[in-house]
């Protein structure tokens, strides 16, 4: 297992085990203590279980080894399980918005005053868990576990929110209790909106998008800092799971023989490979140098 394929796993792993406690505690806090905001907040970790599920699978789909039918590997499971994914997340979280809508004028007893203590430590849990895959995601280039992290920080304000509307309930009296229900709006919306960013995203993927434009500047540089290498002339990043894929155009000086130039592709291939955890492959392209003189001459 590459180890940005590991670090990934272990981190899923933990995000699954953590969403899974913190929704049943949630969705047992909410239907006990008849707090609608709970329960929308427990969904949306319920959801991230399914979420973290689907993205273990395919972390698992992505590492098979390329074949016949597949010679540029598997990478790409995760961005298809994460499309799908994104549209279920979307369709639970109106179903749950159109029972809060429902239920927003409707009278019943106001939540106990543990259901603040739930809601207050899952704000400390899920910023917990956005700083840790936040520092993941950088050590090992990871954009998907980058975008997973800030997923928990949208949970920590969802559930931000969820405490601020129980609050208003306990210290405001029946006359506010539909503001358990407002939060659960909050919440609702946020999930819609983390749903379709990270469907957006995903299709991108399946699209063959430019990656990160910060990425890609780092590659060149890399790339340019390899001795005998002139200039970049063409760079193309596409990312593939946790993975990328390069196309590079290099100019090197014209008179080198075609051992020497195809010894400076291996150099550049092997420095950005070694240099990116997450970059699977690099297709290495020679171009004479100065190759904008040398086309307008011909």
């Amino acid at each position: 297992m590459r180890p940005v394929y590991r670090e990934a796993t272990v981190a899923a792993g933990l995000g699954l085990a953590v969403n899974l406690c913190l929704g049943i505690v949630k969705l047992v806090g909410g239907l006990v203590g008849q707090s609608f905001a709970l329960i929308s907040d427990a969904v949306n970790s319920l959801g991230d279980v399914v979420t973290s599920l689907a993205v273990l699978f395919a972390l698992r789909v992505a590492q098979r080894p390329a074949d016949d039918e597949h010679p540029y590997g598997h990478t790409r499971a995760e961005a298809i399980a994460g499309s799908n994914l994104a549209l279920l997340v979307i369709v639970s979280a109106l179903l749950v918005g159109w029972e809060a809508v429902q239920r927003i004028a409707v009278p019943h007893d106001l939540p106990p005053v543990w259901t603040l203590w739930i809601a207050a430590a899952n704000v400390l849990i899920k910023e917990g868990l956005y700083r840790y895959k936040r520092e993941v995601g950088r050590r090992t280039g990871s954009s998907a576990l980058m975008a997973n992290a800030w997923d928990h920080r949208s949970d920590a304000f969802c559930s931000l929110a969820v405490l601020i509307g129980l609050g208003i309930v306990r210290w405001g009296g029946p006359a506010w209790i539909g503001a358990d229900e407002a939060s659960a709006l909050v919440v609702v919306a946020v999930i819609v909106w983390s749903g379709t960013k990270m469907f957006h995203s995903n299709s991108s993927e399946l699209m063959d998008s430019q990656a990160d434009v910060q990425l890609v500047h780092e590659i060149r540089k890399t790339a340019e800092a390899v001795p005998q290498v002139r200039a970049v002339e063409k760079l193309r990043v596409r990312k593939s799971g946790l993975e990328y894929f390069a196309d590079i155009h290099i100019e090197v000086d014209a008179q080198l023989t075609v051992a020497e130039g195809h010894r400076i592709g291996h150099a550049v291939k092997d420095r950005l490979v070694t240099r990116f955890a997450s970059l699977r492959d690099v297709l290495v392209h020679l171009e004479p140098y100065p190759h904008k003189q040398e086309s307008a001459a011909s």
